[in-house]
């Protein structure tokens, strides 16, 4: 059997014999283009070549692109696993032509290709081509020998390509594979433009001929391109003799792996298998998606990875997967594609953390949901109804955090359906409400905003931070006025100013504006669409609009902030170069007397991390390194190798901000000359502020030493109160904590003494239900063995039953099941901690006669203890 290795190599060195340069797949991450998603075609990172923006050294090119399909008209992420051939993440080999070869070549390729290279059976390809397309029709009968009845004409909408509603479009042609067969059972002949599985295509060639204008008129090109897509999933499909994707060697392994976990042999059980798929497919994108630098979050592209993962568990759950499985999915997936992905392997490690994580901090959250769903599907088929609520939708959809494509698959599996069009409604009046909130907020910043007009010149790139100007308009109390005078605060416009305004993260600057007596104090410098607006107090005089002012910077004020800045840029580099290059700045906020730095990374950093991290920052700051600004086009820039945050808009000439061999980045924030003027860069905090996002917060120069003089104040006291020498400190407290713990365990086994005093009082609270007898109790604080030895005592007490016991721990919560063995079979004790354990935000598991669980949340404990009776019954009437 011919491998998808050698599927895809063979492709690519076709195409390099036939004088095509073989071009790397750019990330799924497409950095320069804000209008996608993800990478969805070969063509993408083409884009601006077809475009006539960019000119490559070559004019033939062949590649094997990552591609992911989850939104916009592309969105496959519903078919995933019921059907045979969609996917979220796919490859798509492709060869192209930049004005070079046309419709001849790219067809006869594709031909020769498919039927000599991959040995394809002439007889079962057919050809479509755009209806008006006779220069194809002709090719494909004349030069290539296609017979005139397996050439189909098709319209606009299957054979036409265009890359928007203007630019570049043409007619494509496509090949089709016909199986022979279909495989929905008495179904009878039929033609390729049936979706019943028979047909599949294989392949696309765009010949991209015209230029679309506004008018809709069609206007050829000058230089005529080729653009071809070939998803390597469906060639394999067809030359390993499948019929599904999903039994090639591409998934295979996965689902093998899948079925291991689960103990279901893949191919046993119709909706097992569904999940199974489900799982193989959202696991290769995850692992890819991570390996390229995009993390879980709330945002578009971390939603969707979320979404995708959160799916992948839910199916992991219906097949019986209890615990975090998916990374392990992932590394099966680097070990199947890193000879066709090398960096794969070098990401393998930050791939396994990132799902990981994600997968433990949804545990608790997925829980609780699923458990939701099925109270909620229980009420619906005792009413008669079928119809899951848009409300109800809802509310699993924004408390819970289940998407909405799982909870229409679990719809599916329990015979209901969701009411899309309520949940729409639901989703829209919320949003609605947040628009209003948002909106009462903003009102009087665009009424303020629109006074503004213009772009103010920032001129305090220099030393010399301060300037003559000329003020140009007066604001106040949001309305344009003529002047300002003593004891009233506005705003004030001048024609240049050497005051910087909040962007990029740097704050404001904060100075004076004078004229002869007059005097306004400067307390933010803030953008107005492109006018710099300066807040001010008027502290004597008055000013008017046309004055002539001098304009001047709080020196030192702006000078600490230029050393924070400087050393964020050093820190950027310094967390690149120590933890790997996934990280990136997902924000920043530089002032006088500290900065902070969000970014990107899968778990805290260790000691070590942070010592490497200070040592790399102050290593550069000790060398005295130059700090080197230069304004180039953006084009320029890039190529040069700077750094750009992603997300964010530039103009055409940007500010390029370097320290040599160590950083380089796009920045229109103030900087240092030199990086000795930082002086000292200490890091204060390290902490996570949401899923895969790690914050830093520093000081630099004088405060920096201000923090270290604190610490030692502080050492100094301990040193002085204790009567211990400076080295001996930390074994003095070390010694005060065994203290403590130790007088903690004599409070806990007094309670534990307590509660073994009254187990006859506990015991009364013993219920039967469905002629079991089951106990459950909230304890006072108790430790995990004494918790333990309770339930164990009560259990014997019991004879036969449930034993349900909960305390608090150190502000967190405990829990224990006991089964006695005559019942366990039939009610494990794992299956009740684990629909307990979510109600206190945490997780556990064990065996049949006995389970633990621990939770974040104590003050949930006797609600949780409460519930266990309700959880026995559903057990009991399942």
């Amino acid at each position: 059997m011919t491998s998808s290795n050698q599927i895809r190599d063979t492709f690519l060195k076709y195409f390099e014999k036939a004088g095509h340069k073989i071009v790397t797949s750019s990330s799924l991450i497409p950095f320069n283009d804000p209008t996608l998603l993800f990478t969805n075609a070969g063509m993408n990172q083409f884009k601006d070549v077809f475009l006539g923006n960019d000119v490559r050294p070559y004019k033939r090119a062949a590649s094997s692109q990552k591609c992911m399909r989850v939104s916009g008209k592309h969105n496959d992420f519903k078919d995933v696993g019921h059907s045979n051939r969609h996917h979220t993440f796919f490859e798509m080999l492709g060869n192209f032509s930049f004005g070079d070869y046309f419709k001849k070549d790219a067809i006869h390729f594709a031909w020769e290709l498919l039927t000599k290279q991959y040995g394809l059976d002439p007889k079962r390809l057919w050809v479509t081509i755009f209806r008006d397309d006779d220069e194809a029709w002709d090719i494909w009968h004349r030069q290539e020998h296609i017979p005139e009845s397996k050439i189909v004409r098709l319209g606009e909408e299957d054979n036409f390509w265009a890359m928007g509603d203007t630019g570049p479009c043409g007619p494509c042609s496509e090949l089709h594979y016909d199986f022979q067969k279909s495989p929905i059972p008495d179904h009878g002949e039929c033609d390729l433009t049936c979706s019943c599985g028979r047909w599949v295509e294989v392949w696309n060639l765009v010949f991209m001929q015209y230029n679309r204008d506004s008018a809709n008129a069609l206007n050829p090109l000058p230089s005529p391109s080729i653009d071809t897509g070939m998803g390597l999933e469906r060639i394999t499909t067809v030359l390993q003799n499948k019929t599904s994707n999903y039994d090639t060697d591409l998934f295979m392994p996965l689902l093998q792996e899948i079925a291991g976990l689960c103990n279901t042999d893949y191919g046993s059980s119709l909706n097992d298998d569904i999940s199974m798929r489900i799982i193989a497919d959202h696991s290769r994108a995850a692992a890819f998606v991570v390996g390229d630098g995009q993390y879980p979050g709330n945002d578009k592209r971390g939603y969707v990875l979320r979404k995708i993962l959160r799916r992948a568990m839910v199916h992991g759950k219906r097949l019986g997967i209890d615990e975090p499985f998916i990374y392990r999915i992932a590394g099966k997936v680097v070990e199947l594609m890193k000879d066709a992905y090398p960096d794969l392997t070098r990401t393998r490690e930050t791939v396994a953390r990132a799902i990981r994580q994600e997968e433990d901090s949804f545990a608790g959250t997925l829980g609780e949901g699923l458990k939701d769903f099925r109270e909620k599907a229980r009420k619906l088929k005792a009413n008669g109804s079928r119809t899951l609520s848009g409300e109800d939708a809802f509310f699993l959809y924004d408390t819970r955090g289940l998407p909405l494509e799982i909870i229409e698959d679990l719809a599916q599996e329990n015979g209901l359906t969701v009411d899309e069009a309520g949940f729409a409604k639901a989703f829209e009046s919320q949003r609605e409400r947040s628009r209003q909130d948002y909106l009462c907020g903003k009102v009087r910043e665009e009424v303020v905003q629109a006074i503004f007009e213009g772009k103010t010149s920032f001129v305090g790139y220099g030393i010399e931070c301060s300037v003559n100007a000329v003020i140009q308009a007066i604001l106040v109390d949001g309305e344009r006025a003529e002047s300002i005078h003593a004891g009233q605060s506005g705003e004030l416009v001048l024609d240049a100013t050497p005051f910087y305004a909040e962007a990029g993260g740097q704050v404001g600057d904060t100075g004076h504006i004078a004229k002869n007596d007059s005097k306004a104090v400067v307390i933010n410098t803030i953008y107005r669409g492109t006018t710099i607006s300066h807040l001010v107090r008027i502290e004597t005089g008055s000013f008017q609009i046309s004055d002539k002012i001098d304009a001047t910077v709080d020196l030192d004020r702006r000078r600490l902030t230029m050393k924070n800045h400087t050393a964020t840029h050093l820190l950027q580099a310094a967390l690149q170069k120590t933890l790997g290059s996934h990280v990136k700045q997902a924000g920043s906020m530089v002032s006088p007397d500290r900065l902070r730095f969000d970014f990107t990374h899968y778990a805290p950093l260790t000691p070590a991390e942070i010592k490497e991290i200070e040592n790399l920052v102050n290593e550069q700051i000790w060398a005295n390194a130059t700090v080197a600004t230069a304004v180039m086009d953006l084009d320029s820039a890039m190529k040069s190798g700077a750094m750009a945050l992603f997300g964010e808009k530039y103009q055409e000439n940007v500010r390029v901000i370097e320290v040599p061999g160590f950083s380089k980045e796009l920045c229109g924030g103030t900087h240092v000359s030199s990086t000795g003027s930082i002086g000292l860069f200490k890091i204060i905090s390290e902490s996570g502020i949401a899923a895969g996002i790690r914050r830093i917060e520093a000081f630099t120069g004088p405060a920096a030493l201000e923090r270290l003089r604190s610490d030692e104040l502080i050492l100094d006291s301990i040193q002085s109160d204790n009567k211990v020498l400076r080295q001996d400190i930390p074994v003095l407290i070390e010694k005060l904590q065994a203290q403590v713990r130790d007088l903690q365990r004599q409070i806990v086994d007094l309670k534990t003494q307590s509660a073994r005093a009254n187990l006859g009082a506990i015991l009364n609270g013993t219920k039967e239900i469905q002629g079991i007898k089951v106990l459950a109790a909230t304890l006072p604080e108790t430790d995990r063995t004494s918790l333990r030895n309770i339930a164990d005592e009560l259990k014997k007490k019991l004879g036969s039953g449930i034993v349900i016991l909960g305390a608090p721990q150190n502000e967190k919560a405990a829990l224990v099941v006991m089964v006695t063995s005559d019942i366990c079979r039939r009610i494990p004790a794992g299956q009740v901690i684990k629909q307990l354990a979510p109600l206190v935000g945490g997780a556990g598991g064990g065996k049949p006669e006995l389970a633990e669980a621990g939770g974040k949340d104590c003050t949930k404990l006797s609600a949780a203890i409460d519930h266990s009776y309700s959880v026995i019954e559903d057990l009991l009437s399942a």
